[in-house]
């Protein structure tokens, strides 16, 4: 019955052996989600309960909608981050004195994320997963994990800091050392290093549930609130309320601004880690599908008092790790948290800040990806420029402005790797079939009578005019008695109007040398461009040719004739 219904795809073909993975993978879930789930909303300003909130109602609702069946949606540190940079900017915007839920503006952003998701989704734009490339993420993230650590300050040391940026808080906490309550920062060095220690040794028990059990237990002993360190406070018994955010009391440019930075990154991040998952697992992972589930996790959020969630690397790692074979584990998780939210709220409020701020400075070290930059470093060393840029743009500009510099160097990049198409005169090797690129292969030689030049990339406004003066310096060189140049053309898959003037003034050079112009292999997108250009017109409709051989044998017949070795011509 199940299987039947397209919604519930991550519980396709249940049966009830599925209990014995899905119920103890789901119970493991929850231990390690619920510390994160209470310590991510400090980040964002929030209170406690709407990490656990996010944590109950996002993978019920991702176990309705989404396509995967492993993969666990919930709060994520970086998501955090940007969504603390929205509200900042959103909170300054409000008339001074004027009272701002944060909750409402959280959850106003939770439902902003859904929506673009399946707005997303309805114009197949799913490949906006893939637009912020993997090198420029990691510098991005790498910046976020700097801007969290400086955040934790106030919560390791007890006082508040009222300065932004990366420096300036140092800069605070060093002018205010004096004030600093050392039994909370003490308490949060010893749970920092008990996270990391747990790390180094592999215990079996996760670090965050260790932390938050013995912190518990410590705050109890030795009556932490009355020592004055700072602790969680009261939680709500209850589960979360259905409520619709108030937009007409907030400014809708800045919320839909920031929803789309929100969702820029968070999906982007979120496929990045799916797609991972999935090579694991081997589940696809159709990212236009996916925005159909992860747009369902952050439209619940928003109408339960919460804030936008993304795939959870965390507890998607513990789901498979533990054998979960279904979203029945996500939704055995958001029972036990439900559970916990019931009858443990008693103990979670005596949970300390300082050890909190121990779990959020280990997952904001863990965003930085050491060993994925020195493989950046490995394969291109412009990429890993890229990363710099990326990071730095996080941390000079802040989180959201970050994010705009990531784009924009996303798009610097693609322009850099397209500017300069690969180009070059090919030729022929004797005993051996095809054509081959004159520089690379030594031994190949050009036709007799005639040039072929292939661009490999499209020819558009912003390089027109360099592949137009590469074609013109080839032109130059050509020795006596050549009678045709044919431009391979099968590796340019767009033509704009640019391109097209270019390759006309080409065409009159060639013309002015009596040197026919030939095209071969032109694509049926880029023809119609030529036509209404003029260009076919000019060159002649009988010197298009469905390829390089068919144009040779036309214009000069025996094309296996090689003539001396010429002067080959490669983009730099």
């Amino acid at each position: 019955m199940i299987g039947s219904l397209p919604m519930l795809r991550g519980l396709t073909g249940f049966n009830k052996d599925w209990l014995r993975s899905d119920i103890p993978a789901g119970l493991s879930i929850a231990a390690v989600g619920l510390p994160s789930a209470i310590a991510y909303p400090a980040i964002a300003g929030l209170p406690p309960e709407t990490g656990i909130y996010a944590s109950i109602v996002a993978p019920i609702a991702y176990a309705i909608f989404g396509p995967s069946r492993l993969l666990i949606v919930g709060p994520d540190a970086a998501t955090m981050t940007v969504l603390a940079a929205a509200m900042g900017t959103i909170v300054a915007a409000a008339p001074a004195g004027a009272e701002v839920d944060r909750v409402a503006i959280a959850a106003a952003l939770a439902l902003g994320v859904g929506i673009c998701c399946i707005a997303a989704k309805l114009l197949r734009l799913g490949i906006l997963a893939s637009f912020l490339s993997r090198p420029i993420l990691v510098g991005f993230f790498a910046g976020v994990s700097l801007s969290i650590l400086v955040g934790q300050i106030g919560r390791f040391t007890g006082v508040k800091i009222e300065s932004e940026g990366l420096i300036a808080p140092l800069l605070e906490i060093a002018a205010k050392v004096a004030g600093i309550h050392w039994p909370s920062l003490l308490l949060g060095v010893a749970m920092f290093a008990l996270l990391w220690i747990v790390k180094a040794f592999r215990w079996r028990v996760p670090g965050p549930v260790l932390v938050v059990v013995i912190s518990v237990i410590l705050s109890a002993l030795f009556d932490f609130q009355g020592r004055g360190i700072a602790v969680v406070g009261d939680l709500p018994s209850g589960l979360p309320a259905f409520s619709i955010p108030a937009f007409q009391h907030m400014p809708l440019d800045k919320i839909i601004l920031g929803s789309a930075a929100i969702f820029l990154v968070s999906f982007g991040a979120g496929i990045v880690a799916a797609r991972s998952f999935g090579s694991r697992t081997g589940e696809e992972v159709d990212a236009n599908q996916e925005l159909i589930g992860i747009g369902a996790a952050n439209i619940a959020p928003g109408l339960f008092g919460s804030f936008p969630v993304s795939v959870s690397d965390s507890r998607t790692a513990i789901n498979l790790s533990t054998g979960g074979v279904s979203q029945l584990s996500g939704l055995v998780s958001a029972a036990t948290l439900i559970a916990a939210l019931v009858f443990l709220h008693g103990a979670l409020r005596i949970l300390p800040i300082p050890a909190l701020a121990a779990i959020l400075a280990t997952a904001a070290i863990s965003l930085i990806d050491i060993d994925e930059l020195k493989k950046i470093w490995r394969i291109s060393r412009m990429e890993f420029v890229f990363a710099l840029i990326a990071m730095w743009g996080a941390i000079s500009f802040g989180v959201l402005n970050g994010v705009v510099v990531a784009v924009g160097a996303t798009f610097v990049y693609l322009l850099r790797q397209t500017m300069f198409p690969r180009d070059g005169l090919l030729g022929r090797i004797e005993g051996r079939h095809g054509f081959f690129d004159l520089k690379r292969y030594p031994e190949a030689r050009p036709v007799e009578g005639a040039a072929v030049f292939a661009v490999q990339g499209s020819i558009l406004f912003y390089n027109a005019d360099y592949v137009r003066i590469r074609l013109t310096s080839v032109i130059k060189d050509l020795p006596p008695g050549t009678r045709c140049l044919v431009l391979d053309a099968s590796a340019i898959s767009q033509i704009d109007s640019t391109g097209a003037t270019a390759l006309e003034a080409v065409a009159e050079l060639l013309q002015k040398r009596n040197i026919t112009f030939a095209i071969a292999d032109l694509s049926e997108d880029s023809r119609p461009i030529l036509e209404r250009a003029g260009v076919i017109k000019a060159i002649g409709a009988e010197n298009l040719f469905n390829g390089r051989e068919e144009a040779l044998r036309t214009l000069i017949g025996d094309i296996d004739q090689i003539g001396p070795a010429a002067v080959a011509h490669n983009a730099p």
